[in-house]
């Protein structure tokens, strides 16, 4: 069972401005819904990873026939909101691209960023509920779990330095 339409999400969290308005209006809006303007690094970060989320969702979808019938399930919702977390971290720790810049060999590069894009990923899964859609994620609970992901990938990457250096 799907959560219902493009549309009805929209209006359910006030946008409903939007429905029949054309893909980067409606994703445009949507992502500084979700991140805020992107004028620190947390809300950068996060609308870094709304962007990457909801191009992931829509996909090809360009008119607003097409948007609206992309429906997510409960279970999806939970896994995209994991994915959202998780790109939200990678993009959160800015010493992850000063590390990968290290690497001379583009290819070397593809793969580390790839693998650290996978550690991250299981942190976040580790940190989260098992129902991350009953968290609020606007409150504490959720900053908290956030927080936490974050330190655990910085604990992570200085734990790589250290073996680096030995």
């Amino acid at each position: 069972m799907g959560t219902g339409t493009t549309g009805q999400a929209l209006s359910s969290v006030g946008l409903g401005h939007l429905v029949g308005q054309d893909r980067f209006t409606v994703l445009d809006e949507l992502v500084t819904y979700i991140a805020g303007a992107g004028d620190d690094l947390d809300s950068g970060a996060a609308r870094d990873a709304a962007c990457d989320v909801l191009d992931e969702i829509f996909g090809d979808a360009d008119s607003w026939e097409e948007l609206d019938h992309v429906s997510v399930d409960r279970e999806q919702l939970g896994t995209i909101l994991e994915r959202f977390l998780a790109l939200y971290v990678y993009n959160r720790v800015p010493v992850v691209a000063e590390r990968l810049s290290r690497l001379a060999d583009p290819v070397a590069m593809r793969q580390a960023d790839q693998e650290m894009r996978q550690i991250i990923a299981d942190l976040v899964a580790i940190e989260l509920p098992t129902d991350p859609l009953a968290i609020d994620w606007g409150g504490a609970e959720g900053q908290s779990i956030a927080e936490r992901s974050i330190a655990s990938a910085y604990d992570l990457l200085s734990a790589l330095e250290d073996q680096d250096r030995a």
